[in-house]
């Protein structure tokens, strides 16, 4: 961790309260937008673990991901001039489908930029929802990159998928949701990608729930952010293929979540690609729910670590439902 941020007690406990505050203000402006989603008991699908496990199914959100939260909480806050410009997103898949959905609901037009490891089913339902794509570089960051210097240029509001407060307090509305539906929770399993899912939901937790601990996720094949945090700053880690395709992708410079993460994560949990794949499987086969491989990953993290659970009341993250037809073949 950042030694420099961590040791300074009365830093992190303003900034937690501040965070947590920000988290509440935008449940309050798109709790009768976005939907609450359910939380079920998933214990029995982990014979032995002596645990009581729960997922919260954000895979239920109209657009299949808790990526709807963070956007529509960006963009409610534009203003007036802001809006007749529209907005410019990058993202291959959830973050995309949610700003395009946001932006359809409040008349707004959207520009996402994907890169070409954009599935082309999910390419096309971000056309769906009626924004524009536009295609730019071989990974996602290079989209990320090219999309926020094209609204720069063109004076637009630029969403990034994590680097970006109000996106990350939108999507820290779902710990809002969790402590409400499970009052008494140990631990929150989280999938980690560019860190605002992760980042909003402990932001929010160390204020109203500090007993909770936060477990980061990551595929072992995509620890970005993982290694940033142990570095103390952002990283240029070299990626591997992973099916958990929503958390793929490096970070920007100077992105936000990295000193929230910092702060808020307190156990890290890598996990093989063999290893996601048989959660996503168990939970196919048990459930005959179809999750995306990040939420996979949350799962597997479970799986490897459940021991240190036993007695204890568990949360894990589904954070999504949209898999890419190469995902669905391994299935």
């Amino acid at each position: 961790m950042d030694e420099s941020f961590s040791d300074e007690p009365e830093i992190i406990a303003n900034s937690i309260r501040d965070w947590g505050e920000a988290v509440l203000a935008a449940h309050e402006r798109i709790r009768t937008v976005v939907r609450r989603t359910p939380v079920e008991e998933i214990s029995d699908i982990f014979p032995g673990c002596g645990s009581h496990v729960y997922a919260k199914l954000e895979n239920e959100q109209e657009t299949g991901s808790f990526k709807l939260r963070g956007a529509t909480n960006r963009i409610l806050q534009l203003t007036s001039y802001e809006k007749t410009l529209g907005v410019v997103a990058a993202s291959n898949g959830n973050h995309g489908l949610g700003v395009a959905a946001s932006a359809q609901r409040v008349g707004i037009s959207a520009e996402v930029y994907v890169s070409d490891q954009v599935a082309p089913q999910k390419a096309k339902r971000i056309e769906e929802f009626g924004a524009r794509i536009q295609r730019a570089g071989s990974d996602p960051l290079d989209a990320e990159v090219t999309g926020r210097q094209r609204a720069m240029e063109s004076g637009r509001v630029f969403i990034s998928p994590y680097n970006d407060w109000d996106v990350l307090a939108g999507q820290g509305t779902i710990a809002v949701e969790l402590l409400e539906q499970i009052p008494e929770l140990d631990a929150v399993f989280v999938a980690v990608g560019g860190g605002g899912l992760i980042g909003g939901i402990g932001a929010y937790l160390k204020h109203a729930s500090p007993k909770t601990e936060v477990v980061g996720c990551w595929p072992e094949n995509s620890p970005v952010l993982y290694e940033s945090i142990k570095a103390g700053w952002i990283l240029p880690v070299e990626e591997k293929p992973t099916i958990s395709e929503s958390t793929a992708g490096g970070l920007e410079e100077g992105s936000v979540t990295l000193e929230v993460c910092n702060a808020v994560v307190d156990q890290c949990v890598l996990v093989s690609e063999k290893e996601i794949l048989e959660a996503m499987r168990l939970v196919r086969r048990s459930k005959q729910w179809l999750v995306e491989g990040a939420a996979g990953v949350a799962i597997a993290a479970f799986l490897k670590t459940a021991e240190r659970y036993k007695g204890k009341t568990v949360a894990i993250i589904i954070c999504g439902g949209n898999l890419s037809q190469r995902v669905k073949d391994l299935l």
